[in-house]
């Protein structure tokens, strides 16, 4: 056999004591030897086997469960050549095994984003299903992610520390906690999807756990009855990350739900934001750009909640944003920091609201605004003012689409007429899920009906490249990594803003928007499908089939 090198690549950092135990001293290079080498970004590795592994013997041995052949494991080690782990290994797992080699780095990748947390996680639940933890036994420490694998932990603490752990480590945007009928169960939303953080568990101790979540938050614990709202802050890997929390009663007990605001991590992708990477096509570019450079008037963002459209904002302002204007925001909160931008984040308990910010910074001499959300006449009429008078303003609303934009304005008691000329453009905008580029497959074949189904001619399918979900170690088994926007685009012109000023039906501003190049969301989607970015499945939860 072709003598067979390992070499240990530099790996990334992990939470304290995990990086000790993963990586305590690893050989640069090993001689030759009679073990096969695997690349684990391209072998299909078997989770259901993780269950049946101990986290720590894991970690401390350097390797992971592959596959199954014939009743023996297969197993990847970083050091194939210790004799002595593999021993340990023989007589801790008991069944006949067969070692391979495989870089650290990659190894520790696949403990990192599947298993090391979700592990962790599912031990603290066993634990909960046999021990009664009473609410008073909850102590008010800080949270230390370090201590994942501190089997001296209380089961409360450690299943909370490990459940905002493992968050981090798939990329969640939120963490939802649900009291039901048959139990406890805390869910992660990845790329805008729900998916179970693990099994659930007894719905005793469910009140445990939201009174650890309110002691982070400072929260009332002996209050049930009513929703609450707080905030906490951790510090992970060096780097700070807010955590925003609700709290609400339900028939079953209390629901909680985190969302996750890792602002310094967001803050180095920012850098290099713009609008070339959120996935506009070339067309909708052109005119987004063109109209984000205007001199004044109001740049309008909609959309539904978590459909994009601040991060779209931001990659508008990182464009034209220049040491000669003043940018002043004013956003309820600020997620993210934008350098040589003057932010300002709402506080409604001190009275500080979008409409007396945006007094207060029209005095401080602005060239551009950016408001976070229009949600009431005041916001609206000072907003419009301001973009009538020399001011380029962005902003977003709440609406389903470009059209509905008007009536939304309408019901909050603003003049058409005025709205019209301040008005300069209007993008909605939706969130589809991408395939995953590592383990995505041709679609095989696809009926002409199921075609018609999706609104589109048979004939569209000769220039498609559809793909469908496979999973893999690098997209968590879902077949889908990040998303994309798709995006229905209204510039104004004169046809257009006569239209509006005179209450004309939809169909008939609708025809003259897509004369002047407005492509709808539906077609924005399908042209994503046809690329070979996502799928009809994904485009149908986020758009009306049209026709």
């Amino acid at each position: 056999m072709a003598p067979k090198t390992f070499r240990s690549a530099p790996h990334e950092s992990l939470p304290g004591d995990l990086t000790q135990i993963l990586d305590p001293g690893s050989r640069e290079a090993w001689p030759a030897c009679a073990y096969p080498a695997l690349d684990l970004t391209r072998e299909a590795v078997d989770f259901g086997l993780f269950q049946s592994v101990p986290l720590d013997l894991m970690l401390k041995h350097r390797f992971v469960p592959v596959h199954e052949e014939n009743g023996t494991l297969v197993v990847a080690m970083a050091d194939p050549l210790d004799v002595l782990a593999q021993d340990v290994l023989r007589l801790q797992l008991k069944r006949p095994l067969r070692f391979a080699g495989a870089p650290l780095a990659q190894i520790q990748e696949v403990l990192k984003k599947s298993e090391s947390g979700q592990k962790v996680l599912d031990e603290a639940g066993e634990a909960l299903k046999v021990q009664v933890l009473r609410e008073e036994d909850v102590d008010d420490e800080v949270l230390d992610l370090e201590r994942l694998t501190d089997k001296d932990e209380a089961p409360i603490i450690r299943l909370v520390d490990t459940t905002i752990f493992n968050a981090l480590q798939r990329r969640a945007s939120d963490i939802h906690m649900e009291t039901t009928v048959n139990g406890f169960q805390i869910k992660y939303r990845v790329d805008g999807s729900l998916f179970p953080a693990a099994d659930p568990i007894d719905r005793r101790f469910s009140s445990p756990i939201i009174s650890r979540i309110k002691v982070m938050s400072e929260l009332d614990i002996a209050e049930k009855r009513r929703p609450q709202d707080g905030r906490f802050k951790l510090k992970v890997r060096g780097r700070a990350i807010d955590f925003r929390v609700s709290i609400m009663p339900t028939i079953h007990g209390e629901d909680a739900v985190i969302r996750i605001l890792d602002k310094e991590n967001l803050g180095e992708e920012f850098k290099a934001l713009n609008l070339d990477v959120l996935g506009f096509s070339p067309h909708e570019l052109a005119r987004i750009r063109r109209f984000a450079k205007e001199p004044y008037g109001m740049f309008l963002v909609t959309g539904p909640t978590g459909s994009g459209k601040t991060t779209t904002l931001y990659a508008v302002l990182s464009e034209i944003r220049s040491p000669e204007d003043k940018l002043i925001t004013i956003e309820d909160p600020v997620e993210y920091q934008l350098e040589g931008v003057t932010q300002i984040p709402v506080n409604e308990k001190k009275g500080l609201t979008f409409a007396v910010g945006l007094r207060s910074i029209l005095r401080h001499d602005p060239d551009k605004i950016l408001v976070g959300e229009i949600r009431d006449n005041d916001t609206a009429q000072i907003a419009i003012q301001s973009a009538l008078t020399g001011h380029l303003v962005f902003t977003t609303v709440h609406a389903n689409n470009t059209l509905d934009v008007i009536y939304r304005f309408q019901h909050m008691g603003v003049e058409v007429y005025n709205f019209v000329s301040a008005l300069n453009c209007i993008l909605a905008q939706r969130l589809v899920r991408v395939l995953c580029p590592k383990c995505k497959t041709p679609v095989k074949s696809i009926s002409s009906q199921e075609l018609l189904d999706q609104g589109v001619d048979p004939a569209w399918a000769a220039s498609a490249t559809l793909f469908e979900k496979a999973g893999c170690v690098d997209c968590n088994g879902t077949g889908f990594r990040g998303r994309q926007a798709i995006v229905e685009f209204m510039g104004m012109n004169d046809e257009i803003r006569d239209l509006i000023s005179n209450r004309a039906q939809l169909r008939d501003i609708k025809a003259a928007a897509r004369r002047s190049g407005m492509q709808t969301l539906r077609e924005s989607a399908l042209e994503k499908v046809r690329q070979g970015v996502t799928t009809f499945a994904e485009i149908n939860k986020v758009t009306f089939r049209e026709g």
